[in-house]
């Protein structure tokens, strides 16, 4: 006899919208009789092996609008990566709660731990429906063409560093700001759409896609400067030399790394501060300034797209009709279908598990330094509406009288 219940979870970094898939899943489940339950894991999949599960069949749907328009993840998240024997775990917890439907909602290694779950069900001859939402401000899975949770980080590092802009040109120098991306630069690339003027920072944009070079990232600084009096800078936290080693372990005198044995890009301004020692040292600078973007690129509140929102939403609606109607476990992906539509599919598991997307190469200038017009027009619908604009004066200079 079929239970009737659902568990859905987040794990990896929180988004702006990484609650719009939560709350498309619980109301759109709530609209087939055959669904009993609908639990929520707490912190991701620790909260499943730990049996900390929250009923959301109870949340009233004016609190889950509410929640839906909230950044980050309601249910709290995990950085946990599941292996064989933790999956094995997962499973035993959902057979024993009777779980015929399994909602992960996040990134590369959410979409691998819903593969080997999946697998190890179908093994045992139980009947569970596992669905992988996709999640992450990296826009790095593959089969998308793009990740919710992304635009709405875009669309604030794009006004973060028109702000930057601004204000470097008030006062002229040098401005580095690093954002995250250790793999892909899709969101250090969106600092180029807070660009107006031909003269507008960020001047140069370095990417994980290219191999980087101080020296060559010293002489590039020197020539903008020379040409504009001043110089804004957007740097992936994940740029690396030729043989692959992080900029930041090459520079840095200790290096921090995270659980997993990766060297920590984010939440440090390691990076930010040592690029800019390198220019004061190195090229006589004075007026030097660096940020490091962090953490506040994504759960931002107040900066959110609208078509980003509308997206989340969506991934977790389709999410539960492919379990309810479909026969096969899967991802759920994005699909472009216009000058701007999307389309959602349902992707095998194994083709998006643990795979990682990094930028096309149509999307970066011949420099390196740069984006194309293609990155843009792929960009710009993404952002939503209302995006912020910067107006200049058109002062008519007054003759000099002391000083002619």
């Amino acid at each position: 006899m079929p239970s009737g219940k659902i568990l859905v979870a987040q794990g990896g970094g929180p988004t702006a919208v990484i609650n719009q898939s939560l709350v498309g899943v619980v109301l759109e489940a709530r609209r087939f009789r055959n669904v009993t339950r609908i639990y929520g894991a707490m912190h991701g999949v620790r909260g499943i092996v730990n049996e900390d599960f929250v009923d959301l069949t109870q949340e009233t749907s004016h609190n889950l609008e509410l929640v839906a328009a909230t950044p980050s993840s309601a249910l709290g998240s995990t950085r946990d990566k599941p292996d064989l024997k933790y999956c094995e775990e997962i499973f035993k917890v959902l057979k024993a709660h009777e779980i015929e439907h399994f909602f992960y909602i996040g990134g590369n290694d959410s979409s691998d731990t819903v593969r080997i779950v999946a697998e190890q069900a179908q093994a045992a001859g139980y009947p569970l429906r596992a669905i992988h939402i996709p999640k992450t401000i990296d826009n790095d899975l593959v089969g998308n063409d793009h990740t919710p949770g992304f635009p709405s980080a875009a669309r604030f590092v794009a006004q973060a560093f028109a702000g930057a802009n601004l204000d470097n040109a008030s006062l002229p120098g040098v401005y580095v700001g690093v954002v995250m991306g250790r793999h892909a630069g899709f969101l250090t690339a969106a600092s180029a759409l807070g660009k107006k003027f031909p003269d507008d920072g960020p001047h140069l944009i370095y990417l994980p896609e290219r191999v980087f070079s101080i020296e060559q990232f010293l002489a590039d600084v020197k020539d903008t400067y020379a040409r504009y009096g001043r110089c804004v800078v957007a740097v992936s936290e994940g740029i690396h030399d030729a043989s692959g080693e992080p900029i930041a372990t090459l520079l840095a005198k200790e290096v921090e790394r995270d659980a997993h044995g990766n060297v920590q890009l984010s939440g440090t301004g390691a990076l930010a501060d040592l690029l800019c020692d390198e220019i004061k040292d190195k090229l006589g600078i004075k007026r030097v300034r660096g940020d490091t973007f962090g953490y506040l690129q994504r759960s931002f509140i107040g900066c959110v797209s609208d078509v980003d929102q509308r997206e989340a939403r969506e991934v977790g609606e389709k999410a539960v009709q492919f379990a309810m109607w479909g026969e096969r476990n899967g991802s759920v992906a994005i699909k472009r279908t216009g000058f701007y539509s999307v389309d959602y599919e349902l992707l095998p598991l194994d083709a998006v598990a643990g795979k990682t997307r990094t930028m096309e190469d149509e999307f970066i200038d011949e420099k390196g330094t740069g984006v194309t017009d293609a990155f843009r027009m792929y960009l710009r619908p993404l952002l939503g509406s209302g995006m912020p604009d910067a107006y200049r004066l058109r002062p008519a200079p007054v003759p000099k009288i002391l000083k002619r």
